[in-house]
């Protein structure tokens, strides 16, 4: 029986205060990419992939690519919340000897694909194992999450038109089009677009929708299941940092950690919209 969206946007909502805790604890990391991604990645990982925790290496399995790397935040929430490893082990993220390094490591922790933080590459390793799965005769899918900074990557439009070339439409990929990006507003410093427009023109079944709407995100993820011929780009429109209220469309938290103070407000924030999620508001 699939979660429903409440259960959802519960998790999510928990992931983002372990989010929160976690990179006030390291005083590392990159909320704001990791707030403004977790309701999509949810969505992947609790209503959409075929994926076992108990069989992390089961060969029919759904892979989720995760390019934007420093991200991983997000990554170990949801990894953590299906039973992938122990919650507790969350608060270890970024110290020395964790299996939880700021970037994704494919071989110190279970449930990762790839191992991600050089931005660029992550759609050209997803295109690889889509067309893997493929040639293997298995109707496994690949999901690929990209941020919008990362977009300007050389080697991320190469992918693309390698995808639209093959028409690997077990490939889906998404775009956290937050808008900003370490130096500041992605549009100033390379226009990226009409992007749904140019990602359709290299062969794409491209479509936009909110990427904090929940059936929007739900209902994406199903047409790109069923689209054939193509892959299929998913571009979301986010909001860097969402959920704190100080955090969001703020460039600063892109790499910076909450002081135990801010921390202390974002959960309480956290808190409030968790009693409006259980009171069905």
């Amino acid at each position: 029986m699939p979660p429903s969206i409440k259960e959802i946007e519960k998790t999510a909502c928990q992931i983002r205060k372990e989010i929160v805790k976690m990179t006030t604890k390291a005083q590392s990391g990159h909320p704001g990419g990791s707030l403004s991604a977790i309701d999509i990645v949810a969505c992947l990982f609790m209503a959409e992939m075929k994926h076992d925790p108990k069989n992390p290496g089961w060969e029919e399995r759904d892979r989720f690519v995760l390019s934007k790397g420093h991200a991983s935040p997000a990554l170990y929430g949801i990894l953590a919340f299906e039973g992938y490893f122990p919650k507790e082990e969350l608060m270890t993220f970024r110290q020395l000897g964790s299996r939880l390094q700021g970037h994704p490591e494919r071989l110190m922790l279970p449930g990762v694909e790839i191992t991600t933080g050089s931005l660029g590459q992550g759609l050209s390793v997803a295109n690889g194992m889509a067309l893997g799965l493929k040639l293997r005769g298995l109707g496994s899918r690949v999901y690929c999450l990209i941020g919008d900074g990362e977009m300007q990557e050389g080697q991320v439009w190469e992918a693309i038109q390698s995808a639209g070339h093959r028409g690997t439409d077990n490939l889906c990929a998404i775009l956290d089009r937050n808008r900003l990006q370490i130096d500041g507003k992605v549009e100033d410093i390379k226009k990226e677009e009409p992007i749904v427009e140019k990602l359709s023109a290299f062969g794409w079944n491209a479509v936009r929708i909110d990427g904090h709407h929940y059936k929007a995100i739900l209902d994406a993820l199903r047409v790109a299941r069923e689209t054939k011929g193509k892959p299929t780009f998913i571009v979301a429109d986010t909001v860097k940092g969402k959920g704190v209220s100080f955090m969001e469309n703020n460039v600063d938290f892109h790499g910076k950690a909450a002081t135990d103070e801010e921390c202390r407000k974002a959960l309480e924030e956290l808190d409030g919209r968790l009693e409006m999620i259980e009171k069905g508001n």
